[in-house]
């Protein structure tokens, strides 16, 4: 049994709306939907466990009665930063669950490809992380001036989703300070000391931050709905 967990309890506060991002309509529905549809759709992952905000759950109830989400069988309550509220959604993981596969509810151009690939790679090794390449020169800055020049071939940017044995999530949350700090699961997973496998994902699986990713986010999505 492979377990979801999607996290979309953020604030959205970079938007100045009254809806957090995750809400916003994208061609025509919401922008977790895009998301929730692409694992919904992905035949590896048996049940999704959604974390929202605490005052968006009846709001989220509300818009979906009418679509098919019968993989969504937990929805939970948020923290006050991701990696509490990714705690919050693993606390109700069944143990019957062998890979929990973490992902951004505000990456809606994820494939299903990605979603299987993590997990199947999770499966083997134990812990699976979907990255992109950098392409651009990076610098490491010290005191206003460039120290040196960053071999970009050995950088990826890390995307979501992040699959991991469920007893290797666990503990690495067991004993973590979930502050803001925390990025991303992954990194927890390395500071407990086990290795974390690569899956080379595609560039546009961008997380929407601010209001020119949705524009972007759209224009992909539009380019996927003409293909199919």
């Amino acid at each position: 049994m492979n377990t979801a967990i999607i996290v979309a309890a953020g604030s959205g506060s970079r938007f100045s709306a009254d809806l957090p991002k995750q809400f916003f309509s994208l061609c025509g529905k919401p922008l977790l939907f895009h998301t929730i549809e692409k694992f919904q759709a992905c035949p590896l992952v048996d049940e999704i466990i959604l974390v929202l905000a605490e005052q968006r759950i009846s709001y989220f109830a509300e818009i979906s009665k009418d679509q098919n989400f019968e993989k969504i069988s937990k929805i939970v309550a948020g923290g006050k930063t991701r990696a509490e509220s990714v705690l919050r959604g693993l606390n109700v993981v069944s143990e019957k669950t062998e890979i929990v596969a973490i992902h951004d509810g505000a990456r809606p151009l994820v494939s299903i490809k990605e979603i299987s690939d993590v997990i199947n790679l999770a499966k083997e090794k134990g812990a699976a992380c979907l990255v992109a390449p950098v392409t651009e020169t990076i610098k490491r800055i010290e005191q206003g001036k460039i120290a040196t020049t960053i071999d970009r071939k050995t950088l990826r940017r890390a995307l979501t989703p992040q699959a991991f044995k469920l007893g290797i999530i666990k503990q690495a949350f067991s004993h973590a300070n979930l502050d803001e700090s925390i990025t991303d699961d992954s990194l927890l997973v390395e500071r407990s000391g086990f290795d974390v496998f690569i899956v080379e994902g595609n560039p546009k699986n961008i997380k929407v931050t601010t209001p020119e990713d949705l524009e972007l986010v759209e224009f992909y999505l539009k380019k996927q709905v003409e293909k199919n």
